[in-house]
Formats: C-alpha cells, sequence, structure tokens
C-alpha cells in the first residue's frame, strides 16, 4: 500500500490535474515573480544558495587534481538535471509567501515533513539516474574520440577541441547528448515537484502532469528550458559562483509556473 502511495498518491482513483495554456509572457511573469520571491528575504537562502557555488568550486579542484577535466561541461550541465529537487525549499518559500504569510528558514525547511516526501524521493531517484546516465555518456564519449587519458589541465582539454579533428565532433555530439537528457528531465519533471509539494498526487501523477504540460505547452515550455540551461552555463562560468542567486531565482520561478500551468485542485479530471 505505502508503494502504491508513493506512486499514485491518495485516493482510490488518480486524480489528474487540469493544464492550462500558457504564453512566452507568462514565463516573463514567473521570473519577475520569482526575482521578487529571492530579493524579499534573501538573508533566508543566504546558507541555501551558497551551497551551489561551493558545490561547483569543490568539483573543479576536484576535477584539477585528478585530472577530470572533461566531465567540467556534463557536470555543469548536470546542474539542469538535479536543480529541480534541491531548489524543494524555495518552492516552500514561494508557496508561502503567496499565500500571504512571512515565511522562515525553519519553513522552507518544513519540506522535509512533506506528505509527498516518499514521491519526491522516487522522481528524485529517477533524476540521479539520469544524472548519472548523462555523465557516463560524456565521459563515454569523450573516450570513444580521444582514448582513455584525459587532458591533465583544462588548458590542455581546451586546446584538444579546439585543435584536435575530433573536438568538433565532441562539442556536437555532447551538446546534443545534453539536450536530449534535459528534455527528458524537462518533459518529466518541469512541475513535478512543485506539484507534489503542493498536494500529495504520487510520483506517476507529478511525471504525468509535468508530460501534459509540455505536450500543451510545446514553444513556451521549450523557450522556457532555454532559459533555464543558458542561465546555469553563464551563471556557472564566474567560477560557478553566479549560481548562488540565478538557481535560487529560477527555483522561485518554477513555482509560479507551475500555478500558471496547473488548475488549482478543486479543478481535477479523473482518468
Amino acid at each position: 500500500m505505502a508503494r502504491m502511495h508513493i506512486m499514485a498518491g491518495t485516493g482510490d482513483k488518480l486524480d489528474m490535474p487540469v493544464i492550462r495554456q500558457i504564453t512566452i509572457a507568462d514565463l516573463g511573469d514567473a521570473l519577475r515573480r520569482g526575482a521578487a520571491d529571492f530579493w524579499a528575504k534573501p538573508s533566508h537562502y543566504l546558507l541555501l544558495a551558497i551551497i551551489y557555488p561551493i558545490v561547483g568550486i569543490v568539483l573543479t579542484v576536484w576535477m584539477n587534481g585528478w585530472h577530470s577535466w572533461t566531465l567540467l561541461y556534463p557536470l555543469v550541465g548536470g546542474f539542469a538535471l538535479v536543480g529541480p529537487i534541491a531548489a524543494l525549499p524555495l518552492y516552500e518559500i514561494s508557496g508561502r509567501r503567496e499565500r500571504g504569510e512571512n515565511p522562515t528558514w525553519r519553513d522552507a525547511m518544513s519540506v522535509l515533513r512533506s506528505p509527498s516526501m516518499g514521491s519526491i524521493l522516487a522522481v528524485g531517484a529517477m533524476l540521479f539516474v539520469l544524472f548519472t546516465l548523462w555523465m557516463t555518456s560524456a565521459q563515454a564519449l569523450y573516450e570513444s574520440l580521444f582514448g582513455p587519458a584525459p587532458p591533465r589541465t583544462l588548458a590542455a582539454l581546451a586546446a584538444q577541441v579546439a585543435n584536435a579533428p575530433g573536438g568538433i565532433t565532441l562539442l556536437a555530439v555532447g551538446t546534443g547528448l545534453g539536450a536530449l537528457f534535459a528534455m527528458v528531465v524537462l518533459c518529466t519533471t518541469v512541475i513535478a515537484f512543485p506539484l507534489l509539494l503542493d498536494r500529495d498526487a504520487g510520483a506517476y501523477v507529478a511525471v504525468e502532469t509535468s508530460f501534459r504540460a509540455v505536450l500543451y505547452n510545446r514553444v513556451p515550455l521549450f523557450v522556457w528550458g532555454v532559459i533555464v540551461g543558458a542561465s546555469i552555463f553563464l551563471a556557472s562560468l564566474p567560477l560557478f559562483v553566479g549560481l548562488a542567486v540565478v538557481l535560487p531565482i529560477l527555483g522561485h520561478a518554477t513555482w509560479h509556473l507551475y500555478r500558471k500551468l496547473v488548475e488549482p485542485a478543486s479543478h481535477i479530471r479523473l482518468p
């Protein structure tokens, strides 16, 4: 029964949320609201926000010591794959501010007591598997073009990509692979975690609702995916420090995007 609850939520029947159609202008509004949430009380988010650049710097140092610079680009892309679950406290803050509350850091961490935590962990496990497959695919692609010996410095990697015959292939195919994984994540989790925080719908309903949201709003959500990917890439350039602002804003904005895409809980359809 516990497994059924995690996958299908409470109740005897699946409650499938109703999807709205949105426009590009709604994306801008969601980002503005996300920025407003972040700047309203940034001190509450300081600890969470600092985690991202610290992890990025540590990974950079690790790669320098172990000569794993070939994984730098995939790791940057990986932030977009695992970011949705890391932003759970931000969704909680945005939801509470939406209800007129004055949330604190303790409120943000109340997500750990969410009745949907089992479903959230199930979807998070799926993201972890996708992240692992992405890293494995990126490494396999590099080794197929240049062999198992990685460059010892970042400058050596850049020279290899720029001058070696397989450099363009690595960039083109690697970017295509990354885009494929990002598209899978977008289609399956674009609003999955905000939905699970908002209602105990179950992992299956959360993933299916995300897929329908993308299906009914192909252009706006494709643009959203481009915005997220480009923002994370640009924020990663200065030693990942820009992620301390970009990722929280995107996290808050995702909550508001969810509100625009999904009808309130009273509007459901039964399969």
